[in-house]
């Protein structure tokens, strides 16, 4: 019998059925998913994360600007968007792993020139030679930056927040670390400069993505799809 022939509590629960596999994911499995499934969900997920972070860290170490301005990351972020979109998964959940990919690819540049400078980087002292309060432009009390030059008066391109507080002025030393081959910018001397503690600050952006795309995978399975679906990551 066709829907418009159906009476209206007939259509309804197919209808709602089909809206909820559509936003959030068919999931045509009963109980735990198969093991597989999970396991390729892992997979993909895990081929983000690598594509997204560890081309940022390569290109950082390799002194590679292509590599390290965060557009690879950006590619893999839309490679796993059209890998999820492909095996058919919610709506809802591929845009959440969008978001999730793409806020990561924006950070893991600087992550990965954190690890680069912790690794090989040196510290020098430099002077200040101005101090803005990067908090009042936007209406509030922020992160203050400073303008330093080194030893021989030549100003540094970057402005360094590290160390740079209410009571520096100018004319005061500060510790900087800079890579001696130029592969990254220089940047203010932190407390825990190492390069797990430069990867620190993606690890909730990491497990979000990972659990957001290892979810979306496993919703995605429908009965009436052949088991041999591809397993091959997004990036």
């Amino acid at each position: 019998m066709r829907w418009w022939r159906r009476s209206p509590r007939e259509v309804e629960p197919q209808l709602m059925a089909h809206v909820r596999a559509t936003v959030w994911g068919p999931a045509e499995f009963v109980g735990f998913p198969p093991w597989w499934l999970v396991a390729e969900g892992v997979f993909v997920a895990l081929s983000a994360v690598l594509g997204i972070v560890g081309t940022s860290v390569l290109g950082a170490w390799t002194g590679r600007p292509e590599l390290t301005d965060g557009a690879v990351g950006l590619v893999c972020a839309l490679a796993l968007a059209v890998h999820l979109i492909v095996v058919r998964a919610g709506r809802a959940l591929v845009g959440v792993v969008v978001v999730l990919a793409v806020s990561l690819a924006a950070q893991a540049p600087q992550a990965a020139a954190g690890v680069v400078l912790a690794e090989q980087g040196r510290v020098q002292s430099v002077v200040v030679t101005s101090v803005r309060d990067a908090g009042v432009e936007r209406g509030g009390r922020g992160r203050y930056l400073c303008s330093v030059a080194d030893r021989r008066g030549v100003p540094l391109a970057v402005r360094v927040w590290r160390g740079c507080g209410q009571a520096t002025r100018p004319g005061d030393a500060l510790a900087v670390v800079y890579d001696p081959q130029g592969r990254v910018p220089p940047r203010g001397v932190g407390s825990g400069l190492g390069a797990l503690r430069a990867l620190l600050g993606l690890t909730g952006w990491v497990a979000a993505l990972a659990a957001a795309t290892v979810v979306a995978v496993v919703r995605s399975y429908r009965m009436t799809v052949p088991s041999t679906r591809r397993r091959d990551g997004p990036c």
